[in-house]
């Protein structure tokens, strides 16, 4: 008998310390606030969306209502090619409000083809939530 309240309490500890650090996640891993901008992260949201070597998680700055930059997130795509993406692709969308970059139609670059469009799905993705949930 004692043995078996010993486990009870032991087992409700171990629950009451996971609900403990369950609380300690953010509320909302997507949208934060950094120096008066809205930020999305992409990483969870978008982490089906995989360009030529795995996913390709983006930060999307967005200040009173226009996007202000995007920056690229630790990824396992080739330096050299994505190096072009951010010269060449991630300004594609600074200056417009999220709704129009939303809609925005950007090409992709060539020779990182599947990058590119991963690139685009995620700020897509990001600025459909922003739009839909993350205005604050």
């Amino acid at each position: 008998m004692k043995k078996q309240a010993t486990r009870i309490i032991l087992t409700l500890a171990v629950a009451a310390m996971g609900i403990g650090l369950m609380s300690l996640r953010p509320a909302d891993e997507v949208v934060s606030k950094e120096n008066g901008a809205t930020v999305i992260n992409t990483t969870t949201l978008a982490e089906d969306i995989e360009g030529y070597a795995g996913p390709t998680p983006l930060k999307i700055y967005i200040k009173a209502g226009k996007i202000e930059k995007i920056e690229a997130l630790k990824n396992l795509e080739t330096p050299k090619y994505f190096a072009l993406i951010k010269r060449d692709l991630l300004t594609k969308w600074n200056g417009l409000t999220a709704k129009k970059a939303a809609a925005q139609q950007v090409d992709v670059i060539t020779g990182a083809t599947f990058t590119s469009e991963a690139v685009i799905e995620n700020v897509k993705r990001g600025l459909d939530y922003y739009n839909k949930k993350g205005k604050k």
